[in-house]
Parts: C-alpha cells; sequence; structure tokens
C-alpha cells in the first residue's frame, strides 16, 4: 500500500485546524459532565444509568478508531474525517433531542462513533505533513489543546447548563461538528493514493494491524503511551477520594486536580522548544524522569505524614511537567515507524490509551485511599511500567536524538 500527500507549507491555520479536529472528540466527551448529576432526576432513574452516557462514548470512542485508521490509510483521511464528523454531527443533533435516557444513551455511542475519526485522522495527518522534531513539536501543541480540552469543556459546559439547559451542550456540538466540516473540507490536503490494486478493507484492515504488531519498537511506544495514560486516570480517579480524606469539598476538588493538567500544558510548550536541540530520546528520558520523581516526592511526604491537599497536588506539577515532555515525541514515534499505516497506527495507540486509562481508574477502586500513600503507590506502579517499555525501547537502537 503507497501513499503520498502533498505537502503545503505548514502554517497557523493549517495547524490549528489539525488541532481542532483532535480535540473536538475530547471536548464532546467533557462538555456534558456537569449534566449529568442532573440526568438522574430529568429522566427519572439512577445515577449508575446515567453513567452509561459517559461509558458508552468512550467505548465506541476508543473502539471505533480501529476501523478508521486502517479506512484512512486506504480511502484517505479528508473522506474519513468528513464522514466521522458527519456522525458525530448526527449523534449530537439526537442528543439534544433525546427524549429519554435510553435515546440519549443511544446518541452518546453514535457521537462518539464519529469523534473517534477526528483523533485518528489528525494524528495521521501529522505524520503526513511534518517530519522530524517539526513533527515533535506539533505533536507538543497536540498535547497542549488536549489539556485545556477537559477544564474548558467543563466549565463551558456548566455554564451552558445553567443558562440554557442540558441540551444547549450538544446543540454546541453539532454546530462545531458543521463548523469543522468545512474547515476539512476547504482547509485540509487530500491524499493522493497510488494506483495499484487494493484487497478487500477487512482483509487489508486486519494486514496493517499484523504488519504493526510485528514492529517491536511500535509496541513499546504504544505501552509508553497507554502506561502515562493510566497513571493520569489514575490519579483524576482517586484524586477526589483523596481530597475528600483531607477535607477537601466538589467545589474545590477541581483547583487541585488543574495542577496537573496545567503542567502537562505547560511541558508541551517547553517540549515544543527543546525538541530540536535536545532531541526526542533525551526528552523521553527526562519526562520519565519528572515523573517518577513527583511521584516519589508525593509518596515521600505522605509517608512523612504531612498529609495536605497541597501536599497532595503540588508533588504532581513534576509528573505533569513530566508527561508533557514525554507523550509528544512517543506520539511521534508511534505514528512515524511505518508511515504508509500512521493511520492504523494512531488508531492503535489511541485504543490502547483509552483502554490502559479506564484500568487505571479501575484499579483505584481495589484500594482505600485515606490519604495519598495507596493511590501513590498505584501510579508509581504504573509509571515503573511505562519505564521499563521505555528502557526496552532504546536498548540497542541507535542514537537518533
Amino acid at each position: 500500500m503507497t501513499l503520498s500527500v502533498s505537502r503545503p507549507a505548514p502554517h497557523g491555520l493549517l495547524i490549528a485546524n489539525l488541532l481542532a479536529q483532535l480535540a473536538f472528540g475530547l471536548l464532546a466527551m467533557t462538555i456534558c459532565l456537569p449534566s449529568m448529576q442532573e440526568w438522574g432526576p430529568i429522566f427519572g432513574t439512577g445515577q449508575a444509568a446515567v453513567q452509561l452516557t459517559f461509558s458508552g462514548y468512550v467505548v465506541a470512542y476508543g473502539s471505533l478508531q480501529l476501523l478508521y485508521g486502517p479506512l484512512s490509510d486506504r480511502l484517505g483521511r479528508k473522506k474519513v474525517l468528513l464522514f466521522g464528523l458527519a456522525v458525530a454531527g448526527i449523534g449530537s443533533v439526537l442528543a439534544a433531542l433525546a427524549p429519554d435516557l435510553p435515546t440519549l444513551v443511544a446518541a452518546r455511542v453514535l457521537q462518539g462513533a464519529g469523534s473517534a475519526a477526528g483523533m485518528v485522522v489528525g494524528r495521521a495527518m501529522v505524520q503526513d505533513l511534518f517530519q522530524g522534531p517539526e513533527r515533535t513539536r506539533v505533536m507538543a501543541y497536540v498535547g497542549m489543546a488536549m489539556g485545556l480540552c477537559p477544564p474548558l469543556a467543563t466549565i463551558v459546559g456548566g455554564q451552558l447548563h445553567v443558562r440554557l439547559g442540558w441540551q444547549a451542550n450538544f446543540v454546541v456540538m453539532a454546530a462545531l461538528a458543521a463548523v469543522l466540516f468545512v474547515a476539512a473540507w476547504r482547509g485540509l490536503p487530500d491524499h493522493q493514493k497510488a494506483t495499484t490494486v487494493q484487497p478487500h478493507w477487512l482483509r487489508a484492515m486486519l494486514s496493517s494491524y499484523a504488519r504493526l504488531g510485528r514492529e517491536r519498537a511500535f509496541i513499546l511506544y504504544v505501552a509508553v503511551l497507554s502506561m502515562a495514560t493510566a497513571t493520569f486516570y489514575a490519579f483524576l480517579g482517586g484524586a477526589p477520594i483523596v481530597l475528600c480524606s483531607y477535607g477537601v469539598g466538589p467545589d474545590g476538588i477541581g483547583y487541585y486536580i488543574m495542577c496537573v493538567p496545567g503542567a502537562y500544558i505547560v511541558g508541551n510548550y517547553l517540549t515544543s522548544h527543546l525538541v530540536h536541540r535536545a532531541g526526542e530520546r533525551t526528552m523521553m528520558r527526562v519526562g520519565q524522569g519528572f515523573t517518577l520523581g513527583g511521584i516519589a516526592l508525593l509518596l515521600a511526604l505522605a509517608l512523612g505524614g504531612l498529609n495536605t491537599p497541597l501536599a497532595f497536588a503540588l508533588p504532581l506539577v513534576l509528573l505533569g511537567i513530566g508527561h508533557g515532555f514525554l507523550v509528544p515525541p512517543a506520539l511521534a514515534g508511534t505514528v512515524g515507524l511505518v508511515p504508509a499505516l500512521a493511520g492504523s497506527a494512531a488508531a492503535v495507540a489511541g485504543l490502547m490509551q483509552q483502554l490502559m486509562g479506564a484500568v487505571g481508574g479501575f484499579a483505584v477502586g481495589l484500594f482505600t485511599h485515606e490519604g495519598a500513600q495507596n493511590l501513590g503507590w498505584l501510579m508509581m506502579g504504573l509509571a515503573l511500567c511505562g519505564s521499563v517499555a521505555q528502557w526496552l525501547l532504546h536498548r540497542g537502537r541507535p542514537k537518533t536524538g
């Protein structure tokens, strides 16, 4: 399979377009979170049923990436992206019109299924349009955008819910899907595929994943990314419980949690400026060092009896910066190993990040959290798994940066 793409000169509008396509799915995932606490009374059902609106979205969002990836390699990035935006827009409209919770769950699944295209195609197009350290720099911009999405979406979603009703969030996402459809149609380049006989799409998809599965470096890059995500999701799942044990109520939790994504944005910004000089391998090593150091400092303070919210949150600023150093070069390496299969590679990476993130969040519930020690040990174990994968990745490979 041979793919080529015209490479227009990179410019701000192109990068902004790609960032918006990548961010759409995360915005759609989180903008309605403030509304979920009221959907139970509104629809006359329990909170467990309401949670299906989120889990259904996440499952569809992660799983469909496996389909969109190879389809984008075969059919072209833009076609798959436009299809996904259309599906997400329809799902958003149906969600806004949902008369009951089962309809809303189904609409959220459809919304997640469409939104998955933006994550896969966006990452693959970064591979198509940028090379070397420039690609890692753009991936750092992606990381900054991803870090901004959850807090921004929940703030906007909460305001829309209070002022206009919960349906307004889905109206906004439907309108945004339409805007991004036009932006992709007019502003993103088309692939020019070689005129070769193509196998059946299912056979081609399985062949793509089999090809990637034979790449040891690809598997290890995905492991590094997945364990970083699992560590972060464990923090997200456990932080409210730990902070509650320190007397922090729901209205104050967000300020402490913001320490990590805020630091992650800073780390991505620094990576975009340092990767040209330091190289990708060095950035990944420093990133893992910061990550492990932040978790170790948290554990040291907790074991020393300093059980306060700031003693819990501030050490994890180092984790956020570390992930900002680590994730962009790992993403760039994932999609850059086999350029013709960049879409499939982005799909596998996205799915595994979601799955391992879910594992990290679920594992939090296996332990008690009267203080930060147990959460700290869990995060340390997950981060060490990522460190081992990174050591295996770099061992014996010629140093390229």
